[in-house]
C-alpha cells in the first residue's frame, strides 16, 4: 500500500471554502496540503495571516502553520502526495448565470494525471447536477473513489459552522462513501449519507431556499412600505410566539457569489421552469431600484450627496462580490446624486471613512448592517435609510 505525505490536499486551499477547512483538519491533526495557483494568498497565508476574514481563523492558522501539521502549495504535483483528495475550485457561470460545466470538468481533468488509484477524491465545490456523474465516467476505468460532499457554512463563519452542521456525504462506492465519512467525522457532529444525485440537489436546494426567504422578507418589505407600515415592528409582533413564522428573516440585500447563481443553476437544471426561485432574483435584485424609488418620490437626489455606508455583499466580512451596495450607487448616480462610499472591512481607494460620510452626506443608506453602524452617532439633519431596520 502507498504511503503519502499527507491526510490531505486541498485544491483550492487558498479560497473562502478550502482554507477553513484545511486548517481545521490540520487542527483536528491531521497533515493537510493546502494547494492553489494564488501567489497573493500565498504570500499572506505564509505569514500566518488571513487573506479574507473568517471568524476564530487566525490562531488556527499560526498554531498549524507552526507545529507543521500545515502546509502550503504552488505546485500541482502536491495532490499526488495526499489520501483524500478534496476538491473546492469555484463553479463557473456564463453573464446569463447558465452553468459552465464544461469548463468544471475541464478544470477537472487537468488534475486527473496527479491522480491514482489510491487515493480518495471528494467534490467539495457547488455543481449543476449530474456534474458529478460526468466526472466520474472520466475516471472510472481507473478505479478513483469518487465522492460528493457539499459544504454549507456561512461565510466568514466556516471555522464555527464545520464543527456545528451536518455534513452531507454521497459517493460512487461503499469505499469512497465510507472513507470520506471517516474523514469528516474528525470534525463533524453528524454524517448524512445521500445519493450523489440527492446531495447535489441538497446543495443548490439549500442555497435557493434561503434566497427565497429573503426575497419573502423583501416583498413583505415593499408592501409594508407602500402602506406606510413599519416592516421589522410587524415582524416582531408577527412571529412572537409564532414558531411556525420564526423563518422570516429581515428585510435587506440578498447578495454575494452563491445564493441567485445556485438559484439560477437549478432554474437552469429543470428546464428553466423554476418561476419561484424566478422570482425571487426579480424581488431580490430589485430592492436598490425599489429603495431608490421611493426615495426619488420625496426628495431631489440630482442635489444631494448621498452616504453608502457598507459595501460587502454580507456583515462584518470583507467580500465585495456581487454585493448590492454597488448596484445602489450607480442607481443613485443616474439619478443625479453624488454618491460616497464607505465600509469597516473592504479596502478600496475610492471609499472614504464613515467620519467623512457623516460630514458630507445629505443622505445616509445603510447598504451593510456591520456592527460598528449600530452605535453610530448620525446627526438629525441627515435622513437615514436602513432596511435592515425599517
Amino acid at each position: 500500500m502507498k504511503t503519502f505525505k499527507y491526510d490531505v490536499v486541498i485544491v483550492g486551499g487558498f479560497g473562502h471554502i478550502g482554507l477553513p477547512l484545511g486548517i481545521l483538519f490540520a487542527h483536528k491533526g491531521m497533515k493537510t496540503c493546502l494547494y492553489d495557483i494564488n501567489k497573493k494568498s500565498y504570500n499572506i497565508i505564509k505569514k500566518g495571516k488571513m487573506p479574507f476574514t473568517e471568524y476564530g481563523a487566525d490562531t488556527l492558522l499560526k498554531n498549524t502553520l507552526k507545529n507543521k501539521k500545515l502546509k502550503l502549495s504552488l505546485n500541482i504535483k502536491s495532490i499526488r502526495e495526499a489520501k483524500n483528495v478534496i476538491i473546492t475550485i469555484g463553479t463557473p457561470v456564463d453573464e446569463y448565470l447558465n452553468p459552465k460545466t464544461k469548463q468544471f470538468v475541464d478544470l477537472f481533468k487537468t488534475i486527473i494525471p496527479y491522480l491514482s488509484k489510491s487515493q480518495n477524491i471528494i467534490i467539495r465545490s457547488s455543481v449543476f447536477p449530474d456534474t458529478c456523474k460526468r466526472i466520474y465516467s472520466l475516471v472510472k476505468a481507473k478505479k478513483f473513489n469518487i465522492s460528493y460532499c457539499p459544504e454549507r457554512i456561512v461565510q466568514g463563519y466556516g471555522i464555527e459552522e464545520l464543527q456545528k452542521l451536518p455534513q452531507i456525504v454521497s459517493g460512487f462506492s461503499k469505499s469512497a462513501i465510507n472513507q470520506s465519512s471517516l474523514l469528516f467525522k474528525k470534525f463533524s457532529p453528524q454524517i448524512i449519507k445521500t445519493t450523489v444525485k440527492e446531495a447535489e440537489l441538497i446543495k443548490l436546494f439549500t442555497n435557493s431556499l434561503r434566497y427565497i426567504q429573503f426575497a419573502t422578507a423583501n416583498q413583505f418589505y415593499m408592501i409594508c412600505e407602500n402602506f406606510g407600515v413599519n416592516y421589522n415592528s410587524l415582524k416582531k409582533s408577527l412571529v412572537e410566539g409564532y414558531d411556525r413564522a420564526k423563518w422570516l428573516p429581515s428585510a435587506g440585500f440578498a447578495s454575494g457569489p452563491c445564493l441567485m447563481k445556485d438559484t439560477m443553476q437549478l432554474a437552469a437544471f429543470n428546464k428553466n421552469n423554476f418561476p419561484l426561485g424566478q422570482s425571487a432574483m426579480i424581488l431580490n435584485e430589485g430592492l436598490p431600484n425599489f429603495i431608490i424609488d421611493e426615495l426619488s418620490k420625496k426628495i431631489d437626489l440630482s442635489k444631494k450627496k448621498v452616504g453608502i455606508l457598507g459595501m460587502t455583499f454580507k456583515a462584518n466580512i470583507d467580500d465585495t462580490r456581487d454585493s448590492l451596495s454597488f448596484k445602489l450607487a450607480k442607481i443613485l448616480s443616474f439619478k443625479g446624486a453624488k454618491v460616497l462610499c464607505s465600509d469597516e472591512f473592504a479596502k478600496n481607494k475610492e471609499f472614504i471613512s464613515k467620519e467623512e460620510i457623516l460630514k458630507q452626506s445629505d443622505i445616509i443608506i445603510i447598504g451593510t448592517p456591520h456592527k460598528a453602524y449600530s452605535k453610530l452617532k448620525i446627526p438629525k439633519k441627515i435622513k437615514v435609510i436602513n432596511i435592515w431596520q425599517s
